[in-house]
């Protein structure tokens, strides 16, 4: 399969069932109560993390996710059905990211299970059952569903692998991943041979250690050059990384420090991972006065180094046994994300930044157009005036009680609107009236 590290998709969730306006009609009682049942709420679109999914290729094609709508409400209290939730499947390292507000991270689906919901789906409208009151014993209104979230949305890949095998091209990391793991890469001896990452599993006692061969990297890869942020992006998640330096080649030090300046300018704490630095090819003639010089730039950098054959397999016991040792004593990195369980199911659906705080109340923004009309800004009043069902009888009641609730009415006149002026609310457009909130 095709592997593909970046996706573009457009979720909807489901839109919220309307609320009924009924009243009983029973025999032998002629004036019955209000009866009308609540819409559905509308199904969520939820991406969840699975195993065994190592690229992004099914959203190539398909890139608009639609989730069911909910039912209507009816007479006699009758609720109507909830949408179909919308499930979409993605591989564990997906980064979820709004692209419709500066690539805004939502979510770091990392663990097979995890849950996030991408988009919510509209709330049910209120039947006129919930209306009633000792001054009014016969509503005529419900209110309508709220439409579904719609979101465009950037999926982007970082592979979790425990091990990172780095190094420019051509310098045998296919190779080394073949002689410490079952992976079967493909191998050839031309620049730039590894083009998407290749994984491999390292079974080590109980353990099972994952390593990823990540494409080859060039000088300038931190500007984007070469395969440049498509290689590092991938580096990001590993616990710990081999460099890999070729022997063969007439500068392994200078090879060494280009390496090590390409994760430094990159940034990320990849120039601090724990790692090995690996001198390749010490079967081939002429490379040990090479992996004598390497090794002692590695150790002036703290760092250890160990020189192997991929190809006859000398040393490669050796390090097996250091990558386990090491991956061991190193941590998994965190997610920026943690779990939020749902309140109805405890079934851990929610992924929430750390340390996120709740915006505070807010008053409405009133906001003078360039024809000089006026739009009214505040996300929960508008929601409130999307329910309301105009085509019932006191739908305007309840709008007039809405404008009072957080006096709408004086923040336009502060604003300079008039009488007659046009204002529009989400979708809804009216004529200023003062009278109207009297």
């Amino acid at each position: 399969m095709k592997f593909v590290d970046i996706a573009r998709i457009f979720v909807a969730a489901g839109r919220g069932g309307n609320g009924a306006l009924s009243f009983r009609r029973e025999k032998f009682v002629p004036k019955g109560g209000p009866d009308g049942g609540d819409g559905g709420k509308g199904g969520d679109v939820i991406l969840e993390a699975v195993g065994g999914i190592v690229t992004l290729a099914d959203f190539e094609y398909d890139r608009r996710f639609q989730a069911g709508h909910a039912g209507h409400g009816a007479g006699a209290m009758r609720t109507g059905s909830n949408g179909e939730d919308l499930k979409i499947f993605v591989p564990c390292g997906t980064l979820v990211k709004d692209a419709d507000n500066h690539n805004k991270l939502l979510a770091d689906l990392v663990e097979p299970g995890q849950k996030f919901i991408a988009a919510h789906g509209g709330k049910g409208g209120r039947g006129n059952t919930h209306f009633a009151n000792s001054a009014r014993r016969a509503p005529k209104f419900a209110e309508k569903g709220d439409k579904g979230e719609e979101k465009n949305l950037l999926l982007e890949l970082k592979l979790i692998a425990d091990v990172g095998l780095a190094g420019f091209p051509n310098a045998g990391k296919s190779s080394i991943l073949a002689a410490i793991s079952g992976a079967k890469p493909k191998v050839a001896g031309y620049p730039f041979t590894t083009l998407t990452p290749n994984l491999g599993v390292l079974a080590v006692d109980d353990a099972k250690v994952v390593i990823a061969d990540l494409p080859g990297l060039i000088e300038g890869a931190h500007d984007g050059k070469g395969l440049g942020l498509q290689f590092l992006r991938h580096v990001e998640r590993t616990r710990i990384l081999l460099h890999v330096i070729d022997l063969s080649q007439d500068n392994p030090v200078e090879n060494f420090h280009a390496l090590i300046n390409e994760f430094k300018e990159y940034g990320a704490d990849l120039a601090s991972r724990p790692c090995i630095v690996i001198g390749n090819k010490i079967d081939l003639e002429g490379t040990q006065e090479n992996s004598r010089l390497l090794k002692e730039e590695a150790e002036k950098n703290s760092l250890a180094y160990m020189a192997v054959s991929a190809l006859s397999g000398e040393n490669i016991p050796e390090l097996i046994k250091n990558i386990a040792e090491l991956v061991r004593r190193t941590p998994a990195n965190e997610s920026v994300f943690e779990a939020e369980a749902n309140e109805d199911t405890g079934e851990i659906i929610e992924l929430v930044p750390k340390k996120s705080s709740r915006k505070s109340r807010r008053p409405v923004e009133i906001i003078k157009l360039s024809d000089g009309n006026f739009r009214v800004e505040h996300e929960n009043f508008e929601k409130a005036v999307a329910r309301i069902n105009f085509e019932h009888e006191d739908a305007l009641q309840k709008f007039s009680q809405l404008l009072k609730s957080l006096s709408v009415e004086e923040a336009l006149e502060a604003a300079g609107a008039r009488e007659g002026d046009k204002v529009f609310i989400g979708d809804i457009e009216f004529d200023f009236e003062p009278e109207l909130v009297n």
